[in-house]
């Protein structure tokens, strides 16, 4: 039975990998308009997601299996909590819209069970970590300077012409084609990896189902995602497009060849803000979608890492200390930012800011 409660919510974490990978795909070529139904470039997500999956995703899935912990860490009831942990933490940041990196919330909740059994080998960790706080910052220049050299006076010009456009729509299209394989190689592990770890699934089947529901999820749950990628961050031109595809689709491939889980989703992202920062300049990173989403990076591989510490703790190794400190943690938080709004509001106002305000 427990089987099959982690092998469907592997399959449900799968679903919302294709929900939340679709922004860093297609959204692109939606967001320029090169394809104006939304249901077409979810299509074609979909089928070329699950391609990358199925024909590349075995590295990536190996680090996630054993590569992080021991593959022996991985019972079934752990591989069930990892997965679950996981999930929902993605699952909430899909209600929201918001594009999150699905490898930073499952190898934050496999390093949750790693640090209950002492077992994280912390330097392919690190290795990791790195690649996510570097990849992004990367996207992010690599779209400034690209931006930058479209405004050359003799590139700007071939770009404007009336005819460019018949040449940068196929490539759009191309370039987030192969951004939707690229994240089929790397963000299947995610949901797979646990299950291939505890046994219950081989790489090839594990790949196989995993690849089917990420696609099923990116053709009937990415559409919000696609949304905020495509159209509420910055407006795109379709050269923009091609640059912000291309940075992330092969930052993404040679992360996927030797087997890095790298966040695509804040690669792409990073790109999108970089082009908005070179035409609007700061005020870009002062939208609220910008600030939200960064917030969520940063919390949520934290959350599902310690949501699956606690459950493993508490349901495996019948311990509630952990449950003790989370809820005096939380009460310690909310009573801090309930005193930091009491103090701002009794903060009196100078009587000349008042004049001169009516003024």
């Amino acid at each position: 039975m427990l089987e099959i409660i982690a092998i469907s919510i592997g399959l449900f974490f799968a679903l919302n990998i294709g929900a939340s990978g679709a922004a860093a795909t297609m959204g692109i070529s939606y967001g320029s308009g090169v394809i104006k139904k939304r249901y077409v470039a979810l299509s074609l997500c979909a089928v070329t997601v699950f391609f990358g999956a199925w024909l590349g995703g075995g590295e990536v899935v190996k680090t996630i299996g054993s590569g992080i912990v021991p593959n022996d860490t991985f019972t079934v009831t752990i591989a069930l909590i990892v997965l679950a942990s996981a999930a929902i933490s993605l699952f909430l940041a899909n209600i929201f819209g918001i594009p999150l990196s699905t490898s930073e919330v499952a190898v934050g909740a496999v390093v949750g069970a790693g640090i209950v059994y002492h077992s994280v080998f912390f330097g392919k960790l690190a290795w990791i970590v790195m690649f996510w706080l570097l990849t992004p910052v990367v996207a992010f220049f690599i779209a400034i300077a690209a931006a930058k050299l479209l405004e050359i006076k003799l590139i700007k010009k071939w770009v404007t012409a009336p005819k460019a456009a018949k040449y940068l729509a196929p490539i759009v299209i191309i370039m987030g084609l192969f951004e939707a394989f690229s994240a089929g190689m790397n963000n299947v592990a995610n949901a797979v990896g646990p299950l291939v770890g505890a046994g219950l699934m081989s790489t090839g089947n594990g790949i196989l189902w995993g690849g089917l529901f990420v696609a099923l999820g990116a053709l009937f749950l990415g559409h919000k995602v696609m949304e905020t990628n495509g159209k509420k961050i910055t407006t795109l031109r379709l050269e923009e497009g091609c640059v912000i595809s291309g940075t992330g689709a092969s930052i993404v491939t040679a992360a996927s060849i030797f087997g890095i889980p790298v966040p695509l989703t804040q690669i792409t992202t990073s790109s999108i803000i970089g082009i908005g920062f070179a035409k609007h300049g700061k005020a870009v990173l002062k939208k609220d979608i910008v600030v939200q989403m960064l917030t969520v990076w940063v919390v949520s591989p934290v959350v599902s890492m310690v949501l699956s510490y606690t459950l493993i703790t508490l349901v495996v190794e019948k311990s509630l200390y952990p449950l003790v400190a989370i809820i005096g943690t939380l009460v310690a938080v909310f009573g801090v930012r309930f005193l930091m709004k009491r103090s701002k509001a009794s903060i009196p106002v100078p009587a000349e800011l008042v004049r001169e305000n009516k003024q």
